[in-house]
């Protein structure tokens, strides 16, 4: 191999982007192309490093076919990076093929997590478990084996395992270390820090209070009847009810169980779930419908008692009934949790990972522009949205992930 090459790839792997563009910066063969890609991708600058990672891919020429999926691999990771999650992920997986094809398991595990890592962003934890459990990190060099803990660590959050994540970061600090990576050390420890930060509040008999991450878990595994304000769900240890696509349902029975063990005033229950400022004959008997269906939603979780001023909230076999609400009340707080990751998102990529669509995404992102609450820079395809961290507070409550009905 070119000796400069070598040298430019091995400041790579040590986390040193200048110094492999001192050696290769005035060359434009593909494997310096490639090198001064993955460079500027590690520098920030992804536009810049998008063009010459595929420029490098067309150099190699087709006769080179690991040197062309190794392109693609960088590519994936730089629109990971840039939060382009519309990246054909098809490319990736035959970029994966051809790496295991050839005897190239390092990359070829390097796709695999850049993978998984898209999976947990929009949301589909299954498939990103599914294809976790294939990987084995044993024999990667301590980078990797940092990056496979760090995704274990990150779908354990999805899941609120905390115990799991705990264990997880511990590896990844250890597998940080030993690589020697400045920038890795200082990602683990970003990440761990999530498991000390407060991530919702818990409401209960007119009190509130912080929960870290293994406390919401604690609540959520015990057998007092919770109101999830995070998503949308009621829940009584494994048994769960969406109320995601039922708005209306929800607020009653968030209202419900703020005020329990007392019961609500129906005036109070129509303005909160209707927005009616005067309750007429119509509201009073769109809330007994809306009620009706509340029963029936929630099953043998709890009743609704009808009373003699309003309704209240009847948990069956719980020993309490908590609100867990997030640790800061604002209305695009999915949307400002993705965000304040630190990275640049386009408006098409927070409409995957939201399940939105992207001109609903668009005027929210402009609603939180004038409020001074997201950024943007660049114009038409190339505009991306960036968020100051929501400081002192961990978001994992507030990503998009799936639910599982019982």
């Amino acid at each position: 191999m070119d000796p400069l090459i070598q040298a430019a790839a091995q400041a790579l792997a040590a986390g040193d982007p200048l110094g492999a563009l001192k050696r290769v910066a005035l060359r434009d063969d593909a494997s310096a192309l490639a090198l001064r890609g993955i460079a500027m991708a590690q520098l920030g600058d992804f536009i810049r490093a998008k063009a010459l990672v595929r420029s490098a891919a067309r150099a190699f020429g087709p006769k080179q076919a690991v040197a062309r999926a190794r392109c693609v691999v960088a590519e994936a990771e730089i629109a990971l990076a840039s939060r382009d999650l519309a990246w054909p992920a098809k490319a990736l997986g035959a970029a994966r093929a051809t790496l295991e094809a050839h005897g190239d398991r390092a990359n070829a595990a390097h796709a695999g997590y850049l993978e998984v890592r898209r999976l947990v962003l929009i949301g589909r934890i299954d498939e990103a478990e599914s294809t976790l459990a294939a990987l084995d990190p044993a024999p990667l060099p301590p980078a990797l084996r940092a990056a496979h803990e760090l995704v274990v660590a990150g779908v354990a959050l999805r899941r609120l395992q905390t115990r799991t994540a705990r264990a997880a970061f511990a590896q990844a600090k250890q597998a940080a270390h030993e690589a020697r990576i400045p920038a890795l050390i200082a990602e683990v420890e970003s990440a761990s820090h999530t498991l000390n930060l407060p991530a919702a509040r818990l409401i209960a008999r007119g009190e509130e209070r912080l929960l870290l991450l293994d406390e919401v878990e604690a609540l959520l595994a015990s057998k007092a009847f919770v109101v999830d304000a995070c998503r949308h769900v009621v829940q009584k240890a494994d048994a769960v009810a969406s109320l995601a696509r039922r708005p209306v349902l929800f607020t009653l029975v968030y209202v419900l169980a703020q005020a329990w063990p007392t019961d609500v005033p129906r005036d109070t229950l129509i303005a909160r779930a209707f927005r009616a400022k005067h309750a007429d004959d119509s509201h009073r008997a769109r809330l007994r419908v809306e009620i009706g269906r509340l029963r029936t939603v929630l099953g043998a979780l709890a009743d609704v008692s009808a009373t003699r001023h309003g309704f209240a909230l009847t948990p069956r076999d719980a020993r309490a009934v908590v609100v867990l609400a997030r640790p800061v009340e604002e209305t695009h707080a999915a949307m400002l949790a993705l965000l304040a990751d630190g990275e640049s998102w386009s408006s098409s990529a927070l409409a995957l990972a939201l399940g939105a669509s992207q001109r609903t995404v668009q005027r929210t992102l402009d609603s939180l522009a004038a409020a001074g609450k997201a950024q943007s820079f660049g114009r038409g395809r190339a505009r991306r949205w960036m968020a100051p961290p929501a400081s002192g507070f961990a978001t994992t409550l507030l990503l998009p992930t799936p639910i599982t009905l019982n």
